[in-house]
């Protein structure tokens, strides 16, 4: 519908086959974006892209490793061959690794670690960068962690490369600042009923936590109602 709030919006969400990245794109959906899904989980994209077709919205998957190299700048070259600008970008895939002790950190792990949670992300804003110049009003949204800010016990590795890319987003964001239209924001989503929530506390009750998709509607209202650049959000 043409009325919807994000109507003509094109929106990137990474991590998009399950938890917070599918709710999301959901959410983005229903306000009226265009949804391009990626994870690498191809399946998974299929059952959310068919979420969103039978709620009368529009999406397409790209299966896709992020971390492959050379695959963000295929992706981005396909995307940019359609359509001549990307509205919204959402950094969401993560991997969490081992809880650890600092000095029991395996250097493969922290290696793979780094990869995805911190070069990829920025291969995503590298590559898509020329697509965001294009649009009237590009947004970029991160999702981090409390550890981040709040280093925790056995959580180095993970914490060490959320508090990175909260850095690299932020300097990009303050870099395109009066020159283009694009704001970022860091949006905490607190404690939330995912996969990699069960695998750090394997005990918890998850009905006990929010659901994705409680954290998806805030992001998503959050972009249409708009925000300062480097604006910070934690979902509680």
């Amino acid at each position: 519908m043409t009325d919807l709030p994000l109507h003509n919006r094109l929106a990137l969400v990474t991590g998009a086959s399950r938890g917070i990245g599918a709710a999301t794109a959901e959410a983005l959906a229903r306000e009226g974006a265009h949804v391009i899904l990626t994870a690498r989980t191809a399946g998974g994209l299929e059952e959310v892209e068919e979420r969103i077709f039978a709620a009368g919205g529009s999406a397409t998957i790209a299966p896709l490793d992020i971390a492959e190299s050379g695959g963000v700048a295929k992706l981005a070259a396909a995307i940019g061959g359609r359509w001549p600008a990307l509205d919204i970008l959402v950094l969401n895939a993560a991997t969490l690794g081992t809880l650890t002790p600092v000095p029991s950190i395996d250097p493969k792990e922290l290696a793979n670690l780094l990869t995805l949670n911190i070069s990829a992300q920025q291969a995503l804003i590298a590559a898509f960068d020329p697509m965001l110049r294009q649009s009237d009003r590009a947004r970029l949204v991160m999702l981090t962690s409390s550890v981040a800010a709040r280093p925790r016990a056995y959580w180095g590795g993970y914490a060490a490369t959320k508090a990175a890319l909260e850095t690299l987003v932020l300097t990009y964001a303050d870099e395109m600042a009066g020159i283009s239209t694009l704001r970022a924001a860091i949006v905490d989503p607190g404690a939330t009923a995912t996969r990699m929530r069960a695998r750090a506390f394997p005990g918890e009750d998850a009905a006990t936590l929010k659901t994705p998709e409680v954290v998806g509607d805030a992001i998503t209202a959050m972009l249409v109602a708009d925000f300062e650049n480097g604006y910070r959000m934690r979902v509680d």
